[in-house]
């Protein structure tokens, strides 16, 4: 089959198309044609082995500490049952179905367990639409109900409101009840306003977190602001829930949540199938939108790469797999 190889770390161009053997399935799993699928800065981070200093080591050890383990990058994947193993009864060959494994999915096709982060596509979507949300939806969900425990009438910021995380975390926070402020460049705040922000705020223009403004949780989607900055901003019993963090933001996280008021919340999301099934209900009852880029053929991969590096996408960006020829 076609697929995106990748045999060390660097620039967006150690990527290339070649030819790989055909997954396949055990008796648990699925085998998914791919139709669609999505470049994310998770994506970024380990072709580029683009890891905080800190955490350079762990992310290595579990990446490939010379060259990468897995030679078929992508996380993320939409398209149609092509078969099933022998033990799976919830999917059927031809149902469309979309989510979230470790690698592979850059490629024709991708073998998933049946109980996996996998789930069938909500009727009103595209393949390419449901494409863009596993990633930034599921991160989302899971920062803010599990990590920031969002609740109903609190005050949510979004720092990087139109990215493939903060767009989704916009929408989400509105489902949840929130009353939403989103962060974002000028150009992109309409965006944010049509998505359900509240209140715009213009991050070259405004200091965000001078603390004219007091919010319950603050979601950095992008790292650009600390802890010590995120206080100012935050009410007595606020959360600062950053994407990406360091070894020294567990010790203040620990120390946040018996010293003062205000607490830093980090952690890792996880991907499971009752949560993108969560999310898929979100989409059916119109709380939830996708939002894409761009679109790129599977020979603009590095091009695909180059656009999320730069940090200021709208939405996912979204890699279209060659359909029907494999080698086309």
């Amino acid at each position: 089959m076609r697929a995106v190889i990748q045999n060390r770390y660097g620039s967006p161009q150690v990527l290339r198309l070649g030819d790989v053997p055909d997954p396949e399935p055990g008796p648990e799993d699925l085998r998914v044609a791919v139709e669609a699928s999505a470049v994310t800065t998770g994506d970024w981070r380990l072709r580029a082995a683009a890891y905080p200093p800190s955490l350079w080591l762990p992310g290595r050890l579990y990446s490939g500490l010379r060259v990468p383990k897995h030679k078929v990058p992508g996380t993320v994947f939409a398209g149609h049952v092509e078969s099933t193993g022998s033990a799976v009864s919830r999917f059927s060959p031809g149902d469309r179905v979309f989510g979230m494994t470790t690698h592979g999915t850059h490629a024709a096709l991708v073998c998933v367990g049946a109980t996996s982060c996998v789930a069938r596509i909500p009727d009103a979507l595209s393949t390419e639409e449901a494409a863009a949300l596993p990633f930034g939806a599921l991160s989302a969900l899971v920062f803010l109900r599990d990590m920031a425990a969002l609740r109903s009438g609190e005050r949510l910021m979004v720092i990087g409101a139109t990215g493939g995380v903060g767009i989704h975390a916009v929408q989400i926070g509105r489902a949840f009840g929130a009353d939403v402020t989103a962060v974002a460049s000028a150009a992109s705040l309409p965006l944010a306003s049509d998505m359900g922000a509240s209140h715009l705020l213009d991050y070259a223009l405004t200091d965000v977190l001078s603390g004219r403004r007091r919010y319950d949780v603050i979601l950095d989607t992008i790292g650009t602001a600390s802890f010590l900055q995120a206080r100012r901003a935050l009410r007595p019993g606020g959360r600062f829930v950053p994407l990406n963090f360091g070894l020294a933001d567990v010790a203040v996280s620990l120390a946040s949540q018996v010293i003062g008021s205000r607490r830093l919340r980090i952690g890792i999301g996880s991907d499971r199938q009752a949560d993108l099934e969560k999310i898929a209900g979100l989409v059916s009852s119109g709380q939830l939108h996708p939002v894409i880029d761009g679109v790129w053929p599977l020979d603009r991969i590095g091009e695909a790469h180059a656009r999320v590096e730069s940090r200021h996408t709208h939405g996912a960006v979204i890699l279209r797999m060659p359909q029907p020829d494999r080698g086309a």
